[in-house]
């Protein structure tokens, strides 16, 4: 049906809305309202409006999680509507009562525009429009804005990309959690929609889950998997284009800043899916340079100690950080729109735009930029010198004495597997003793020290195999050798063959050493006295993310595996090294050094 004008609400009420009392004060909700695509495509949308008189500013959010859930999901709806917002709840493209074909994110960008400018021009609206969302709400942000419609003027996309290169693939390496994303998020409706077999509830996914998530995982070749072809068939698409492709052109933000008009805010947590700091940072660095001329730059980024979708928890995996990690989303959203669609005067503009929380201090700080300027980088140097407790050292300077390399093993048919099946901190001692995982170890820490901005890896390494992934860690160890990540898994991973990013892979010659850098780690971190740093060094890190199978050939279209040693080099030519960025305590003297000499 069309959408109703302002003027006959009244009347319309009996048939497609309904009149709610809640405790914020009345709505009214227009259920299933049609809004029509460019292309004649209909899309479904709830509309929320205050129950007063006139024209009022609009938020958008746009969901493939159907949208008569998203209310009993988040609490931002409701509190929307009592500040005197419109909401506007849309599925997305071929997801529940929408019409058209699903394919994920490919449609976003000009349905996003269209849904965006039709929402500035009904009669409730005062045509000031605002998005919020998180994860795919938050991507889609992003790709409608890009588009550049005229009447958007504010958003807060949380824990969301920047590039395709570091969201369906990281460091040239397939992300493995697609499969699950399918299977519980798409598959389901999917299925009801195309009147198929198989679980079509949240309940019924859950339970096949259980019996059927090791065959997904571990199915070779991955483009050979049955299951989701008739639900999912863009996810073999995918997998047809290699990380570097052309094709992905699409869904690339970088580059593309100076399209954007609307104030941004930029959300995220260290131990969000991988993607989602590295596109805070990312997306807010490339703002500020497009609006370099400008008199205010509109754009922010707030990085908490969170775990994707979180952020009123403080606790994440088993590091507690204390009440003040928590915040209230809803009223970070709402005071950035208040600002920038209302014109409320709160201070937003007049805050440092970098607010992160430093973990280990477990407290918020505000900072002028990303990276922070008084950083200073140092350099970690690992080392084949084994310490008493087996592990390996990491020191201030290369070693001079020691063996020219350490070696692990790689084995794609028995990779690497993370024990835990969700993200945050996680004690991973368990690893230490492998012949697969090489860890390297700073002697206890003589005082605090903090590590905050972007972490890079320079390692020369050889291999008889001609390809392997290379996985390079930091953990905080602390006395009672409890040693836990600083980030999920995705940013600290880079495929041998794909060390120059180039479209087709560039094998390895035999036993010829390499530098392969790693440079998209990031975090915020006190290591505190007594603690040790430790950098742990794999060819896997299943199933996070797909095989190498170390043959030379892809594991999208292979099965053969081929085991593998690798040479991790520490010598004077070859050394090594973890590059950290250390804080000093403001009026701090300099130190000579951060580690002890291994």
């Amino acid at each position: 049906m069309r959408t109703l004008g302002w003027l006959a609400l009244g009347s319309a009420i009996a048939f497609c809305a309904w009149h709610a009392q809640t405790g914020a004060g009345d709505r009214f909700i227009l259920k299933d309202v049609s809004v029509e695509m460019r292309d004649g495509v209909t899309l479904l949308a709830d509309v929320w409006l205050p129950d007063a008189k006139g024209r009022f500013p609009v938020l958008v959010y746009r969901t493939p999680y159907g949208k008569a859930g998203a209310p009993k999901e988040w609490t931002t709806f409701n509190k929307a509507v009592a500040r005197g917002y419109a909401v506007v709840i849309q599925d997305v493209r071929g997801r529940y009562a929408s019409n058209g074909e699903f394919d994920p994110y490919r449609n976003e960008g000009r349905d996003g525009y269209d849904t965006i400018e039709w929402a500035a021009a009904q009669r409730w609206s005062n045509g000031a429009v605002g998005t919020f969302g998180l994860s795919y709400p938050g991507a889609v942000e992003w790709l409608a804005a890009v588009e550049n419609p005229p009447h958007l003027k504010a958003m807060v996309p949380a824990m969301t990309f920047s590039t395709p290169r570091n969201f369906f693939y990281s460091g040239g390496v397939f992300d493995g959690s697609w499969l699950d994303w399918i299977w519980f998020n798409i598959a389901p409706d999917a299925r009801r929609r195309q009147h198929l077999p198989g679980p079509q509830t949240s309940k019924e996914a859950a339970a096949a889950w259980k019996t059927e998530h090791a065959r997904f995982e571990n199915f070779l070749p991955m483009a050979e998997l049955p299951d989701l072809k008739p639900v999912a068939p863009f996810y073999y698409e995918w997998l047809a284009h290699p990380p570097a492709s052309a094709w992905w052109d699409w869904a690339e933000l970088r580059g593309k800043y100076d399209r954007v008009h609307a104030a941004v805010l930029n959300i995220s947590g260290w131990y969000d899916e991988a993607y989602g700091p590295d596109g805070a940072t990312t997306n807010f660095n490339g703002l500020l340079a497009a609006r370099q001329d400008e008199p205010s730059s509109r754009t922010a980024t707030m990085i908490g100690a969170w775990t994707h979708g979180e952020l009123e928890r403080s606790k994440a995996g088993e590091r507690e950080f204390g009440q003040s990690a928590a915040v209230d989303y809803d009223e970070i959203i709402l005071r950035w729109m208040d600002h920038y669609l209302k014109g409320v005067d709160n201070g937003i503009e007049k805050e440092k735009p970098v607010r992160i929380f430093v973990m280990g201090a477990n407290t918020w700080r505000d900072e002028d930029a990303w990276p922070l300027t008084r950083a200073t980088e140092t350099s970690l140097y690992l080392s084949s010198s084994k310490r008493p407790d087996g592990t390996l050292a990491l020191g201030d300077q290369p070693c001079k004495s020691c063996d020219a390399f350490a070696e692990f093993v790689s084995d794609p048919a028995h990779p690497v597997t993370d024990p835990y099946a969700e993200f945050g901190a996680r004690d991973y001692r368990s690893f230490e003793g492998r012949k697969d995982v090489l860890l390297f170890d700073s002697a206890p820490l003589s005082s605090d020290i903090e590590v905050t901005g972007p972490i890079s890896a320079e390692m020369f390494v050889s291999a008889d195999v001609p390809d392997f992934d290379l996985w390079v860690r930091l953990l905080d160890v602390s006395p009672d050798g409890a040693a836990y990540n600083l980030m999920s898994p995705g940013l600290d991973v880079l495929r041998a063959s794909y060390r120059n990013a180039s479209e087709r892979p560039e094998l390895l010659e035999p036993g010829k050493i390499y530098r392969l850098k790693l440079d998209r780690l990031l975090t915020s971190n006190v290591f505190r006295k007594g603690h040790r740093i430790r950098v742990q060094v794999s060819g896997a890190f299943f199933p996070h993310f797909s095989r190498n199978l170390q043959t030379g050939r892809s594991e999208i279209t292979s099965s053969e595996t081929r085991r593998g040693h690798i040479h991790v080099y520490d010598d004077a030519e070859h050394a090594s090294c973890v590059l950290v960025p250390v804080i000093q305590a403001r009026g701090a003297g300099p130190r000579p050094g951060v580690l002890e000499k291994p």
